[in-house]
Parts: structure tokens; C-alpha cells; sequence
């Protein structure tokens, strides 16, 4: 704007009277403010304190609490007594305030902040600052995480302590039958003349299933379930390799007891002529002193190696025995694995007609939720590893699966998984049993089925009840099995459902079924 000239300028004397009108309304607007300033303060004081005030209590309530752990630690009684009382003070104070009972005014919040600093202040004053209590804690957690550490390595050690025993009851049925087995030529030629008449023992149209176990017991739940819900169980033959040790009383049990019709057969693996050091590397390892030092004695190790991957039952031939299914059975075409830890609830004749599309092994995938890929059970840091496997590939699990063993044959799959086994024997590509072996064997080989034929999971957690209601194969694995105290009460009852307590024998060795609720 264009400034005027100095004609036509105010008089001065308008000026004047100019600002003593705007100072007159400052003064007024001054009144209002101060007025207004003092209405708030006068409401704020039978209303609740600001968020700051909280926040403060908040806050000097948890500095309390670390204080009362250190003033307790130093054995100041007295200060630690009085942060108590002082901080249960501020919690009721807060607790009224948040339910509306009594709503917090800012007199109460300074006289509980100014209260509680005063206390806090004595605590810094004997020298519990914020530098000594982070290194007290710090201390403290560590001890705590050694004390965790030293726990956890007792509690897996005598788990797999507890895992591994052969209960009392269990040992007085083997030695019973073994006995019963030894005095009774009749029951052994009656077995005897069944198996060589029985020409089921290498027909292809039935379903045949094999059990590697010395578990007398456990391979009993196996068949007589299989048996109880299958639509004929005439048209079922079990194949059983044992050892040496349980040989006898399964074979007399076995003739003793009968499952519905089903053809059951036993060997003892000691008995495989081609089952030796020169073809089997398994065994080959077993003949040497650092292998025999690591899994039998414990030495040549430091002790970081946890006691689950130097148990030796994982270079037991029942084990292994999974691998050489077509040599211990040279007539068959098509067989179902089963472990001794299972139990089946379902007719299984369906899995004899699946169509593996070429593949080996018809197994259920593990890769889902808690369960893990290859890189969790195999050594990728290894060339060797890396090379060949993806490490998302997505693993499965052993415990039932369906081989076709004239696939098998035809792609050597034994010779696949020997080469593997060899390349481990300084025990760099895998550290555990049998499974990542069979996951490098079957690599590209593998069918997936439902995962409703082999549920998993009863021996060491929570396995969803709908699972449980419809899967074919419930599989106990983990080391609370059911025939141990360890194993977990809530899933017993599937497993003893097939056992008859009143028998004769298992009455004599005292075995007990799970009370019903």
C-alpha cells in the first residue's frame, strides 16, 4: 500500500489515544486469562492429574521394584520394607483412579511422587545407582541362565535315561515267553508247520506289512489294532524281524495269541546271510574303536555333544534294517512300514492301491507348522550337502510308509543309501538316526500322501483332537512312549485299547492299564 503523504497524516495527538485503547484491552484480555488460568487450576484439583503424573507413579513404581530386589539382596530389610509399602501405596492410589472409585487429584500425585523420590533418593544415596543395578541384574540373569542351562542337560539326560529302560514288567514277559518258548515242543513244531505250509507268507495279492522290533508288546498293539479295523484281516500277513535276544518269546506269543486271522511271521536278522561288514557299512562301523569309544563309552568327545545323538540304539541293524526291505523280503512287490510305537484306527487296504506315480516311498510330509525342512536335519555347511539338496526341500516322516519294492530294485535305492552312509563315517554330513539318511536316500523319490494316514506327534506334544479322531496311524514318537511311565497319560488309552490286561502272562508280570477317568 502506498503511504500517504504528510498532509494527510493523523494528528499526533490521535495516536495517543490509540494506544491507550489497546492498552486497555490487553489489560482486559490479561484479567480473562488470569481468571481463566485460575478456574482451571481450582478444577484441576478435584479432577484427575494429567497423564505425566501417572506416567511418573508408573514409572517410579517399577524403579521400586528393582530397588527392593537389590536392597534385599544387600540385606537392607528396613528400605526394602519401606519401597514395598511405598509401592503398594501407589498401586492402590492408581487402581482407584482407573476404576473410577476415586478419581486421582494432583495433590495425592505429587505427595506419592514426592514420597516415593524421597525413598528412591535414599537408595541412590547408598550407592544403588542405575550403572550397579544393570550389572546386578545382568550377574543375576547370567547365573540364572547357567542354573537354566544345567537343567535343561539334566532333564534331556535322564529323559533319554527314561526313554531307554526296559520296564520291569516288559523284561519278566520276555523272559516268561522265552521260557514257555524253550519247554514247549509242541508250541514250536505248531509254528513251525503253520510257517512252512503258509504260502500267504510270498502272495503279492494280500497286504503285507513288516515290523522291525524286539518289543514283544509294542508289536502286539501294532497288529492286533491293524487287525481290529481292517475290513479282512484274513488277507493281512505281518513280517517280523527281531534279534537274536527277542527271537523266542515272539515267536511264542505270536502262537499263542491269535489276531483275527492274521498271518503273522518272525525272523531274527542274525539269520540274513548277506547281512554283514563286507556289504553292510552299518556294520562295518560298528568294528571300529572310535565308533564303539563315541557311542558305547562316551570319549573322544567334549562333552557338547547331546546325549541323544550318542545313544547306540541308532546303530542297531533294527534300525537300519528299513533300508535292505527288498532283500529281507525278495518276493514281494509292495510292502507297508510300520514302527513298533504306533497304533492304527483305520482299515489301511487303500494304501496297497496308491498310485506313487514311480516313486519309492509313500510317506506323509513333515514340513508343516512345527515340523521342520531338510536344513534342519542335515549339515549344509558340507559341500556334499549342499550340492545335491535343497535345503526347503520338505521332509517326511518314517513310521508308516508304503514301498514299492520292484521300483526299489530297479533303482538301487540300497546302493543310494549305502554310498550316504559311508560318506558319514566321521559323522559331518548328519549326527541322528535313521531319518536324514532316508531323507537323502529317497531324495526325489518320495510320494506325499494325506496326511491323515500318519498322524504324529503322541509321544511329545499336543496333537489336535480332529487329527486324532480321523488319522489312520496314530504314531507314538518321541520318548514318552506308552508302554513307560514317562509317556503321557492323556494319549494312553489309544494304546491300550488293544491289550488284553487279563491275559495269563501279562497278569503274572504285572502289567496295569491307565485308570479311566
Amino acid at each position: 500500500m502506498r503511504r500517504r503523504g504528510a498532509d494527510f497524516r493523523r494528528p499526533v495527538k490521535r495516536r495517543v489515544q490509540d494506544v491507550a485503547w489497546w492498552t486497555l484491552c490487553s489489560v482486559v484480555a490479561l484479567l480473562f486469562i488470569y481468571i481463566l488460568f485460575t478456574t482451571t487450576k481450582r478444577s484441576n484439583t478435584t479432577t484427575s492429574s494429567p497423564n505425566f503424573s501417572l506416567n511418573n507413579v508408573y514409572y517410579q513404581d517399577h524403579l521400586a521394584k528393582a530397588f527392593v530386589v537389590i536392597a534385599k539382596e544387600s540385606n537392607n530389610l528396613q528400605l526394602a520394607w519401606a519401597l514395598t509399602s511405598r509401592i503398594q501405596n501407589s498401586q492402590i492410589l492408581l487402581s482407584n483412579a482407573a476404576t473410577g472409585c476415586a478419581p486421582l487429584t494432583i495433590t495425592e500425585s505429587e505427595k506419592a511422587i514426592h514420597d516415593m523420590a524421597s525413598l528412591l533418593n535414599q537408595a541412590q544415596q547408598l550407592h544403588y545407582d542405575s550403572a550397579s543395578m544393570i550389572m546386578r541384574q545382568k550377574a543375576k540373569i547370567e547365573s540364572l541362565e547357567e542354573q537354566m542351562s544345567y537343567v535343561n542337560e539334566k532333564s534331556s539326560k535322564y529323559g533319554q535315561v527314561a526313554a531307554e529302560e526296559v520296564p520291569k514288567s516288559l523284561y519278566c514277559l520276555g523272559v516268561q515267553l522265552t521260557s514257555k518258548w524253550l519247554n514247549s515242543f509242541d508250541l514250536q513244531n505248531k509254528l513251525m508247520d503253520k510257517m512252512q505250509s503258509d504260502m500267504k507268507l510270498r502272495d503279492n495279492n494280500l497286504y503285507h506289512f513288516c515290523v522291525f522290533s524286539d518289543n514283544i508288546l509294542a508289536t502286539s498293539v501294532a497288529i492286533n489294532s491293524t487287525a481290529q479295523n481292517s475290513k479282512n484281516p484274513d488277507t493281512i500277513v505281518f513280517h517280523i524281524v527281531t534279534d537274536d535276544i527277542s527271537y523266542a518269546a515272539m515267536k511264542a506269543w505270536f502262537a499263542l495269541n491269535d489276531f483275527r486271522g492274521v498271518t503273522v511271521e518272525v525272523q531274527k536278522y542274525e539269520d540274513f546271510d548277506w547281512l554283514n561288514a563286507s556289504y553292510v557299512p552299518v556294520l562295518k562301523q560298528l568294528q571300529d574303536s572310535e565308533i564303539q569309544s563315541y557311542y558305547f563309552r562316551g570319549s573322544k568327545d567334549d562333552g557338547s555333544t547331546p546325549i541323544k545323538f550318542r545313544n547306540p540304539k541308532y546303530l542297531s541293524m533294527l534300525n537300519h534294517l528299513r533300508f535292505y526291505i527288498p532283500e529281507v523280503f525278495p518276493e514281494l512287490k509292495r510292502v507297508v512300514f510300520l514302527d513298533d510305537d504306533v497304533v492304527v484306527q483305520k482299515d489301511l487296504s487303500k494304501l496297497f492301491s496308491i498310485d506313487l506315480n514311480g516313486n519309492v516311498n509313500g510317506a506323509v510330509e513333515t514340513c508343516m507348522e512345527t515340523f521342520h525342512r531338510y536344513h534342519k536335519y542335515l549339515n549344509y555347511s558340507h559341500p556334499l550337502i549342499r550340492a545335491h539338496f535343497d535345503p526347503d526341500a520338505c521332509g517326511w516322516a518314517f513310521g508308516m510308509n508304503v514301498f514299492d519294492l520292484v521300483q526299489w530294485r530297479k533303482m538301487n535305492v540300497t546302493g543310494i543309501y549305502h554310498y550316504w552312509q559311508e560318506k558319514n563315517v566321521d559323522r559331518t554330513l548328519w549326527k541322528l538316526g535313521t531319518l536324514p539318511p532316508g531323507l537323502l536316500t529317497f531324495y526325489g523319490l518320495t510320494e506325499p500322501l494325506d496326511q491323515l494316514w500318519h498322524v504324529l506327534g503322541f509321544g511329545y506334544t499336543t496333537v489336535d483332537p480332529i487329527l486324532i479322531e480321523n488319522g489312520a496311524v496314530l504314531h507314538f514318537n518321541g520318548n514318552s512312549k506308552p508302554w513307560l511311565k514317562i509317556g503321557m497319560e492323556k494319549y494312553k488309552p489309544l494304546w491300550d485299547k488293544y491289550i488284553d490286561y487279563s491275559h495269563p502272562l501279562l497278569q503274572e508280570c504285572n502289567f496295569q492299564s491307565v485308570p479311566k477317568d
